[in-house]
């Protein structure tokens, strides 16, 4: 069932129930008291100076204290109420987006990057849970108006009739003010999360930029970004002001509406003095909740547009459906791929056969991405199949997939942290750290394993990377591993050594290479060589290198 940003509102406020419930109720006494205030000085006018009672005087004085301490209370744990709501409504939007994007099925990053994805799950996901805390504010200020239209009512039946009847209308044309407000807000949200996911991409390839002098155009192009989400900003900003500005002078109207009728009553004799004081004051007053309209209003229409953001995502296909076939367990590993076709791969057909080192040659960096994609069942073929222990892998579930089927890409991350920390599978494994040559790394850094590195480990050298990336891949002890390219940035010393120590390392297990690196396919069983996504000839890296296209592949 698809979400929609109605409902994604609706789930925020309805998980917090209890805490935004009693936020509303504080609140709501709070503007009722407050409320209350000109009701209370029109008393003491009336009962305590104009009859010159000092008791009389005193004791009201007394209530006001009174009422201005429950005011402080109210207010204080209301906000706190609020604000716990909607930090608490924010993580679990933060929590499903996660869940979303990490699923398995994969298709939340289609379309967007990941500097997107990552504004959505924080600056929308607090704007949506921050309707929580706003929500209350609302209920408040109705509650104030209402104690307000009761108490002038007492006073007037014109006066309350003015503001129960007058209440609505102005509600209404605050939300239809909102509307502009609401549609520039998404645009200035779609432009920002655009933006930073142009400049999370850029930081990320920064020493790609600089090694081939595209610094300036990097430069140029996120300036465009940039001030194209400046402009989507000014206008949400203008309609903001538009907003408040006409929300303000609306206010202002209607107030000086109630006070000239409470001026004309007391003129008339139909109050007293006091009454004339409490009705002014009153009217004062309701810029206070009228101001809360503008305020929520507001907020609401930034959170609407926030939660049709979130709901894109919650929403978004999954690349491969769920299966209900399973693989045996333990998995032999033997991989099978039947007229297999996907994007740059044509009607390919070869196996890998249990325990077997088999290595895979391709021309065409995409047919290598696609087959990859395949293998890892990150996307499904278009025709044909792959199997493992003759289960087709697209009647399995993704995640039992990877348990058996571990596709280490090429530009596999570090996360922050030491780099035993990057081992995240379990204990450090000593003969994964070993055939992957991670012990001549740990020897090379200043407290060994235990070396803090940064960011997607960009205080290592590529190929200090990419052995520590090899090294966590082996550890992890799939039944099928699938390795792309694990050495294209080590010496050809350490080369021939991590080719040597993975073939020891995995023997019994299957292992498919695909990579056009010499030392790592001598080191195979044998070889399948791909041109322009088809099969061209299977082997051993010594009968294929007889072969024209295979030498110009790998040897050239």
């Amino acid at each position: 069932m698809s979400t929609t940003g109605r409902e994604v509102l609706r789930r925020s406020i309805t998980g917090q129930r209890r805490s935004v419930t009693l936020a509303a109720v504080l609140t709501a006494g709070h503007q009722g008291g407050e409320a209350l205030v000109p009701v209370v000085i029109g008393v003491v006018i009336d009962q305590a100076v104009a009859g010159g009672s000092v008791g009389t005087l005193l004791l009201w004085l007394a209530v006001l204290a009174v009422l201005f301490a429950a005011l402080s209370t109210s207010y204080r744990l209301g906000a706190r109420f609020g604000e716990r709501a909607a930090e608490r409504a924010a993580h679990d939007l933060r929590l499903d987006i996660g869940r979303r994007v990490l699923h398995p099925g994969g298709g939340a990053e289609a379309g967007n990057l990941a500097g997107e994805l990552v504004s959505i799950g924080t600056s929308d996901a607090k704007r949506v849970g921050q309707l929580n805390g706003v929500l209350p504010f609302g209920v408040a200020g109705l509650a104030g108006l209402l104690v307000s239209a009761v108490v002038l009512l007492t006073m007037s039946v014109p006066l309350g009739l003015l503001v129960l009847l007058g209440t609505p209308p102005m509600l209404y044309l605050a939300h239809l003010i909102g509307k502009p407000l609401e549609r520039r807000s998404e645009a200035e949200q779609e432009r920002s999360a655009f933006a930073s996911g142009i400049a999370t991409d850029l930081v990320a390839g920064l020493r790609v930029l600089k090694g081939v002098g595209a610094e300036r155009a990097a430069v140029d192009r996120y300036r465009r970004t940039s001030q194209d989400s400046l402009k989507a900003t000014l206008r949400a900003a203008r309609a903001q002001a538009w907003h408040n500005g006409a929300l303000l002078a609306l206010t202002g109207i209607f107030i000086a509406v109630v006070a000239l009728v409470g001026g004309n009553l007391a003129a008339a004799g139909e109050i007293s003095v006091g009454d004339l004081v409490a009705a002014v004051g009153l009217a004062q007053y309701l810029i206070t909740p009228f101001s809360i309209f503008s305020w929520v209003n507001g907020e609401l229409a930034q959170g609407r547009a926030s939660a049709g953001r979130i709901a894109d995502v919650l929403n978004a296909p999954h690349a491969v459906d769920a299966g209900e076939a399973t693989l045996p367990a333990p998995a032999a590993g033997h991989v099978r791929l039947s007229a297999l076709g996907r994007g740059a791969l044509r009607d390919v057909d070869f196996e890998a056969r249990p325990g077997e080192l088999l290595g895979v040659v391709a021309t065409d960096p995409a047919a290598a991405t696609d087959l990859l994609d395949c293998l890892g069942r990150a996307a499904d073929p278009a025709t044909g199949t792959v199997s493992v222990d003759a289960v087709d892998l697209s009647t399995v579930d993704p995640s039992r997939v990877r348990e058996v089927v571990l596709v280490a890409a090429h530009d596999a991350d570090l996360f922050a942290g030491t780099v035993a920390e990057n081992f995240a599978t379990g204990p450090l494994s000593e003969e994964a750290m070993s055939a992957a040559a991670v012990d001549e790394v740990a020897g090379a850094l200043p407290d060994g394993v235990a070396t803090e590195v940064t960011e997607r480990g960009r205080s290592l050298s590529g190929g200090q990377r990419q052995r520590v990336a090899l090294a966590r891949a082996l550890a992890v002890d799939a039944p099928v591993l699938v390795l792309h390219d694990p050495t294209t940035a080590v010496d050809t010393v350490t080369e021939a050594r991590i080719a040597a120590g993975l073939a020891e390392l995995r023997r019994g297990r299957t292992t498919i290479l695909v990579t056009t690196s010499p030392a790592l396919l001598a080191a195979t069983d044998r070889v399948v060589l791909l041109d322009d996504g088809r099969i061209a000839g299977v082997g051993s890296h010594a009968e294929l290198a007889g072969r024209a296209d295979y030498r110009a592949a790998v040897l050239s």
